[in-house]
């Protein structure tokens, strides 16, 4: 089970660890990482969306605060699951459902931990 355990770090590392870099980038150079080339180019992910549906501008400096906080959690329930303490496996499975709003990078590597987690919690 100790495959299992590492997986869902490295996946929780990419996922809240890219949502940290993002937001600090964005509010640091003024804008997120988009992609350069191809039929997305210049656009943000689909997660836009969900965040206009519930009234925040994607390119505000809230949402930018927003992700680097949210990413700065994740990476601190991360550590706390690394180091096996009683209440981090509720907790990585409680912010990575929250993370599947985070269409599309954030909904794999979501959907795979939650997915890990629960094999793991009951594989014992």
């Amino acid at each position: 089970m100790a495959v299992l355990k590492w997986i869902v770090i490295a996946s929780a590392v990419l996922n809240f660890g890219f949502m940290t870099f993002d937001g600090t980038r964005g509010l640091t150079i003024g804008d997120y990482v988009r992609p350069r080339s191809g039929e997305f180019a210049g656009q943000l992910g689909p997660w836009t969306k969900i965040v206009k549906s519930v009234g925040i501008d994607p390119e505000s400096t809230l949402m930018k605060v927003i992700f680097l906080i949210w990413g700065l959690f994740g990476l601190t329930i991360t550590v706390c699951f690394f180091m096996n303490l009683d209440w981090s496996w509720k907790a990585m499975l409680f912010i990575n459902i929250c993370t599947l709003w985070y269409l599309v990078p954030g909904t794999g590597l979501s959907a795979l931990q939650i997915v890990l987690l629960i094999l793991r919690r009951f594989a014992k």
